[in-house]
């Protein structure tokens, strides 16, 4: 072989591309370590204190806030996510003194119960937490925003809770569970027959109040209340639709033991 020839053999495999080598592939980022413990986040939970502190002459700033914090819990890491929800549940802790008709500014309490729906399981037992809490049991607007935060949570650990609140004595809040409970219409089969049957027996005892004594006003305001709220929910959850309860109770004899998601 020529010596010219022997010399240039070396010098093209010394010269092989770097990109015909085999690369690692690039590690994934863990959930800890996405958008977590951002300075910014902590500084709108400490403007969100200081505002709510203000004895309510900031609350409409404060309402501005939370929705602000809520933007952020959907980009936040858990550490963040657990910070922004601890501070939209101590926002409960704040006093608001009610005005001459008996009626308190609600606001910031009504703001935080909507944003913590939205943040899911991460925010379950910071909404059960305030649910007939002494300082808000009366009222009803706020409890009835955190029952159906809880449903919209759509964590099913919150089933049994929501099932519970059904046999409230305020009628209003019943129909807010059975709201709540028809949050759950996309989750697995026998979460949807549980919440099911936990409202069908309470419609059906409600019913069997009113047509016991045709005269009882306060039964029938109750069920005139809670029917509605609780047929929706009903079809929700069964992907069936009925209007009269006793078709609904027949409808569940029928069915109960069958997969409801069967051919869909």
């Amino acid at each position: 072989m020529p010596t010219q020839l022997l010399l240039v053999v070396p010098l093209l495999l010394s010269t092989t591309p770097a990109a015909a080598q085999p690369v690692a592939p690039a590690r994934a980022a863990t959930l800890d370590e996405v958008q977590d413990k951002r300075p910014e986040v902590e500084k709108l939970c400490e403007e969100l204190r200081a505002l709510v502190g203000k004895g309510g002459a900031q609350d409409q700033e404060a309402v501005a806030v939370v929705d602000k914090l809520l933007q952020e819990f959907k980009s936040s890491g858990p550490k963040d996510r657990a910070l922004i929800v601890n501070a939209l549940s101590k926002n409960f802790e704040a006093k608001r003194r009610e005005n001459d008709a008996g009626v308190r500014d609600n606001r910031i309490y009504r703001a935080s119960a909507h944003a913590l729906g939205q943040m899911g399981s991460d925010a379950t037992k910071a909404i059960t937490k305030w649910i007939g809490a002494k300082d808000h049991k009366k009222d009803l607007p706020v409890q009835s925003d955190l029952i159906r935060a809880l449903g919209k949570t759509k964590d099913k650990a919150a089933v049994p809770e929501l099932i519970g609140l059904l046999e409230h004595k305020d009628a209003p809040l019943v129909g807010a569970a059975a709201d709540a409970l028809g949050e759950f219409h996309e989750g697995e089969v026998d979460v949807r027959k549980k919440a099911f049957e936990g409202m069908l027996k309470v419609l059906m005892s409600a019913k069997g109040a009113k047509d016991s004594n045709l005269n009882d006003l306060i039964a029938r305001e109750r069920y005139d209340t809670i029917a509605s709220p609780i047929i929706t929910s009903l079809a929700r959850l069964a992907k069936h639709d009925e209007r009269d309860p006793d078709e609904w109770q027949r409808w569940w004899n029928k069915n109960k033991g069958k997969n409801w998601d069967e051919g869909k």
